[in-house]
């Protein structure tokens, strides 16, 4: 009875998604430049094909992974979405230490994929911010070689000019001793390695991924003037760099990775930003407005095609997250499991 019931409930769920969504985008259209992470850590997550839906329904052609999971990976097959697979920070060494690894992982999460399912895989995300600087530099042996060792599976694998690899970091790996983007570069612990990887992506025409949350910013210091993280006007002053002026953290932020990049000679090298978001719960600012505010003035750049003072071209953009995670790790803090633009049911926030 309780089996029948749940069944019931899940098929009448699954129709309100479908009117929802119907209304919340006609048409369906995909919206250049966007995609959205799909996080997995769900007490009961929504069954994949709705999962796939609600992206599509709400003009997301792209999706990020953070790791090869079947029953995701099936759903996505012939959806056409664009997918980022991520390769999780535990598998780094292995891959680091062994070809043949990154062969066999290739041939089983990427070709098996791309040529039985038909999912559209265009990159391949080695580790998820390996750098930062909690981790210790547990992982700064084993990025860059697994990384090489992937791309070289790759080409092996004839997937050489379809899939790129790319990194995804945390905004940590960059700073500026003035605080003014103009001044930034990497690092001074990881400032060879960045030189590595910045050129290794450059010379085989791949991306490098940055994750910026102006909510961590404004989290981390009682002192950030909290209108300086959304894109909307505010009370703040902008900050005078030179010739360009900045009125909210997200420009600064990632300026300063660009900056960091022209000054060791990489000014060309593409960007993605592969996390951006707003949690909904958990702490005093992560509340349903901010998180409009916050997520509508990032689609007003998107569609405006709006770039940053330093670099015009705007770049694609993954919002974190999809759906809300309550099986995730809220050492940070109570608005991990809140990140979502859906709450746990997929119904809309």
């Amino acid at each position: 009875m309780g089996s029948i019931h749940h069944q019931l409930t899940m098929f009448w769920l699954i129709i309100f998604y479908m009117l929802v969504l119907h209304t919340h985008n006609k048409g369906g259209l995909l919206v250049e430049g966007i995609g959205c992470n799909w996080g997995t850590r769900a007490m009961h997550p929504l069954p994949p094909d709705v999962t796939v839906r609600l992206l599509k329904d709400n003009g997301f052609g792209k999706v990020k992974l953070f790791e090869a999971e079947p029953w995701v990976m099936q759903a996505l097959g012939r959806s056409g979405l664009e997918v980022m697979l991520g390769i999780p920070n535990e598998f780094l060494a292995p891959l680091a230490a062994s070809v043949q690894a990154a062969e066999n992982w290739v041939m089983q999460n990427v070709s098996n994929y791309i040529s039985k399912h038909g999912v559209d895989i265009r990159y391949v995300a080695v580790g998820n911010e390996p750098f930062l600087k909690t981790y210790k530099g547990m992982f700064q042996m084993t990025t860059f070689p697994a990384m090489q060792n992937i791309q070289a599976a790759l080409i092996k694998a004839g997937l050489g000019r379809q899939v790129k690899v790319t990194v995804p970091l945390n905004a940590d790996v960059y700073e500026s001793s003035t605080g003014l983007p103009s001044n930034g570069d990497f690092r001074a612990d990881i400032h060879d390695l960045m030189m590595s990887i910045v050129r290794f992506l450059q010379e085989s025409g791949y991306p490098l991924t940055i994750n910026i949350y102006p909510f961590l910013s404004l989290n981390a210091d009682p002192n950030f003037p909290k209108e300086y993280a959304f894109f909307t006007p505010g009370t703040s002053s902008p900050i005078v760099d030179g010739a360009f002026t900045y009125t909210n953290v997200f420009d600064a932020n990632y300026d300063t990775l660009i900056a960091a990049l022209e000054k060791n000679g990489f000014g060309s090298v593409e960007v993605i930003v592969g996390e951006i978001g707003w949690p909904t719960d958990g702490d005093k600012d992560a509340t349903v407005e901010n998180a409009r505010r916050f997520n509508q003035g990032l689609l007003d750049r998107v569609s405006q095609n709006k770039g940053t003072p330093r670099r015009s071209t705007p770049p694609d953009i993954y919002i974190f997250g999809l759906i809300d995670e309550d099986a995730k790790s809220i050492q940070p803090g109570n608005f991990e499991r809140h990140w979502g633009m859906f709450y746990y049911d997929g119904t809309v926030k």
